[in-house]
């Protein structure tokens, strides 16, 4: 297919997808921000439709007692929905707070507060891979928000506006914590940036690449990789020039979690040293972590190991990944040599 070609297919099928959606609205300013005002014309209200949630053209930007305002990547314009992912308003930003105003109102919702755990999942991926942490939680006391942002078809750098966006519509939340997995402990760093809290208290980075992806080196180049990782798949690169390595270090509490089988080829030979499939424990060693720890678990699954989840959850409560054992800090100046993987039960090996 010719590129004249190409290009009047993407037109057209943006032209359907701005029709499906609602139309066209604002964007997200150059800070990060969502600009309140619309050019877009009224459109009509619509009674709630069951949504997808988020997956990858979608991206949160404000949240509230499990609502959420989400933008669209291509359209720019903005929809509301619930927790169950029924849209309820779609439109401008204001016309989406304006609704969920009105909704508050209607059900009598009190102001957030108390503590909230931010889960973010990385590449690919959505929410719902970090879903059976919700209720545990819950259970805890948290109030849970599971963020969605357009991974494969943005940069790190905007889905981090999402993130922030997100932080600051949290007006009542007294403390901030996260559970992240890869890219999303990236989209983390890179939100530090542009914006700090002082309500943040803690996160776990779960076989996140700190130091850059090794196999995204390998493939950047591929067209495949391209079309599939989209803009922040080039971003994973390793080495001293790399995105990552420009990205702020946490001046809060974090823990890394990290799957290694345990050798000295990991999973996969095609990464230096031991790793997961995809990420190498010594690029998830962020010097600076309060503590760290190893599981037998693929990359991909790394989120339904229950070894790694009950860290997690342990780690934000006490800054701790370990019920039992000393923490196993890694020193702001890392060395070369790499902790041995942890002795575990069968329960938590994946191949």
């Amino acid at each position: 297919m010719d590129r004249d070609r190409m290009g009047n297919r993407r037109a057209s099928i943006l032209a359907t997808a701005a029709v499906l959606f609602g139309g066209w609205a604002c964007g997200i300013a150059d800070d990060g921000k969502p600009e309140s005002k619309s050019k877009a014309p009224q459109i009509p209200q619509r009674l709630p439709m069951k949504t997808l949630g988020g997956m990858q053209f979608w991206g949160d930007v404000h949240f509230f007692r499990g609502w959420r305002i989400q933008q669209n990547v291509f359209t720019k314009h903005f929809r509301l929905l619930d927790a169950d992912n029924y849209r309820h308003a779609a439109g401008s930003l204001d016309e989406c707070k304006a609704a969920l105003e009105k909704i508050k109102k209607e059900q009598k919702l009190p102001p957030m507060s108390g503590k909230a755990v931010i889960l973010i999942h990385g590449i690919i991926r959505s929410s719902k891979s970090l879903d059976w942490l919700h209720k545990p939680l819950e259970k805890d006391g948290y109030t849970v928000i599971r963020f969605d942002y357009p991974s494969t078809r943005v940069t790190i750098e905007e889905s981090a506006a999402h993130l922030n966006s997100v932080i600051r519509s949290l007006k009542d939340i007294e403390e901030i914590n996260f559970i992240v997995h890869s890219m999303g402990g990236l989209v983390v760093r890179a939100s530090l940036a542009k914006h700090t809290d002082k309500r943040i208290k803690r996160m776990v980075m779960v076989g996140v690449p700190n130091l850059g992806a090794k196999m995204a080196n390998q493939f950047k180049s591929l067209g495949l990789f391209k079309a599939i990782m989209g803009p922040a798949g080039q971003q994973l690169i390793s080495g001293p020039d790399a995105p990552v390595s420009k990205l702020p270090t946490p001046q809060f509490e974090f823990a890394i979690v990290a799957g290694a089988r345990g050798t000295e080829n990991g999973f996969n030979p095609l990464i230096p040293g031991d790793d997961d499939g995809t990420v190498s424990v010594a690029s998830t060693r962020l010097p600076g972590a309060a503590d760290f720890m190893t599981v037998p678990v693929l990359h991909s699954f790394l989120m339904l190991s229950e070894r790694a989840s009950n860290g997690a959850m342990h780690f934000i409560k006490t800054g701790r990944l370990r019920e039992d054992g000393e923490p196993q800090p890694i020193p702001k100046k890392e060395k070369t040599k790499v902790p041995k993987p942890e002795a575990t039960s069968s329960a938590d090996k994946s191949s």
